[in-house]
């Protein structure tokens, strides 16, 4: 029982500890909003599109932290101890008889018995391997001037580690 609720309370705090995409999209307009685009993209990458705004302003959208991994597959193991016997037999014994002319009786029996119980456990597949791709992914406001005016996270996966946002991994928030 101690066990369970540590395991409880571990999770619990692990989960605490994680950052949200909201928490990652605040922390990523107060550090960029107000900075020169350029600053931006030097520090973080290149955009991948952008997108000319009446106004002379322009709205990029970035896109990093891409990494990608494969989520081996999830098997559970059944433990089958007492459901089958470890060895069994089975005999059938017939005996015919002719009590009187042209009537033949015939009787069967048959007698089952089994010896010990077999503790193999069986595994079954629950959910198969998985390709996970991990990424961040933000459309970057700026003025005519270059200047960052709003930050908006378009996509955002889990994080690498135990993380709720590869966004926050990323910003840092």
């Amino acid at each position: 029982m101690f066990k369970t609720i540590g395991a409880v309370l571990a999770v619990a705090l692990a989960v605490a500890g994680c950052k949200t995409t909201e928490e990652a999209a605040s922390a990523v307009r107060a550090k960029w909003i107000g900075q020169p685009i350029d600053n931006f993209f030097v520090e973080n990458g290149p955009p991948i599109s952008s997108y000319t705004l009446d106004s002379g302003g322009m709205i990029y959208t970035w896109r990093g932290g891409e990494t990608s991994f494969v989520r081996p597959a999830q098997y559970q193991t059944n433990s089958n101890f007492g459901s089958r016997p470890l060895s069994s037999t089975s005999k059938t014994t017939t005996v015919t008889a002719n009590p009187s002319p042209g009537v033949t009786v015939t009787r069967s029996s048959t007698t089952n018995s089994s010896f010990g119980f077999s503790a193999a456990p069986t595994t079954t597949m629950v959910r198969p391997a998985q390709h996970v791709s991990l990424f961040c992914e933000a459309q970057i406001t700026a003025d005519d001037q270059g200047t960052i005016i709003a930050v908006r996270i378009n996509r955002d996966t889990e994080g690498a580690a135990f993380s709720l946002s590869r966004c926050a991994e990323i910003f840092g928030s």
